[in-house]
């Protein structure tokens, strides 16, 4: 596994949510729908910046994130976004072992984050809190995998947490900012297309070129029209700021 690029995916994944997060809730309240979509709403708020640190190096960052879901779990093991976020910080905690040449190590963390991050879908698997978060992780980590068969299931899983995403907020989709929006939709498209699953993908890149022209997604759209594929420094987070 490579090391460096590894920490460096799971890093990307953590910088684009909280880009991603802090608007992709946007939506009117009434378009929310049933306890589960209510629950632990803002939990996220609670620790991202400590996440964002930690996957940066802080350390006492990411002790408290880590901390923060563990107290949170402890009052109520059945906090699907608390338990999504520790298991991110678990999945992330592999790299540091894989560094330090500890394979079985890093292999057990990864392990037991990917568990832990299941767990918290098969929960929740309605709220976008625990969807989007997995799946920015995953497609970001898998980028950077030595071998399309470790990757695929990544892949996988991914593009099924931000499929449901997108159906569960279809309704008001249109509402949400470009950020969100081109996230979203690039990921889906992108991920498809890596599965091989050619039609999916163009779907969703078209809609990019129809809803979000003039942007940096419809620029990588265009790319995918052209050539059925993207190079990897295009595929990762669009900044907020660089979104058009």
């Amino acid at each position: 596994m490579r090391r460096k690029t590894l920490k460096f995916a799971i890093a990307g994944a953590i910088a684009f949510l909280i880009g991603f997060l802090s608007t992709i809730r946007s939506a009117p309240a009434q378009e929310q729908h049933g306890d589960e979509q209510r629950f632990d709403m803002r939990f996220d708020m609670k620790v991202r910046q400590d996440f964002f640190l930690g996957f940066a190096g802080d350390k006492e960052a990411m002790a408290r994130g880590m901390k923060a879901c563990e107290e949170t779990l402890a009052a109520d093991p059945k906090s699907a976004e608390a338990m999504v976020w520790h298991g991110a910080g678990v999945f992330a905690q592999s790299t540091q072992a894989f560094q330090s040449g500890d394979q079985q190590k890093g292999f057990e963390l990864w392990t037991r984050g990917l568990k832990e991050m299941q767990a918290a879908v098969d929960l929740a698997p309605d709220n976008v809190g625990v969807r989007i978060p997995r799946g920015a992780v995953l497609l970001t980590a898998s980028h950077y995998l030595p071998s399309a068969q470790m990757a695929k299931p990544l892949i996988e899983a991914g593009v099924e947490d931000y499929q449901r995403s997108y159906d569960i907020q279809k309704s008001y989709f249109a509402t949400l900012g470009s950020h969100p929006r081109g996230e979203l939709l690039f990921g889906l498209a992108e991920g498809y297309g890596r599965l091989g699953e050619e039609a999916k993908a163009r779907e969703y890149f078209d809609l990019i070129l129809t809803d979000l022209p003039d942007t940096t997604y419809a620029k990588r759209a265009a790319t995918w029209a052209e050539t059925k594929s993207l190079p990897l420094n295009q595929t990762g987070c669009v900044g907020c700021h660089s979104a058009k």
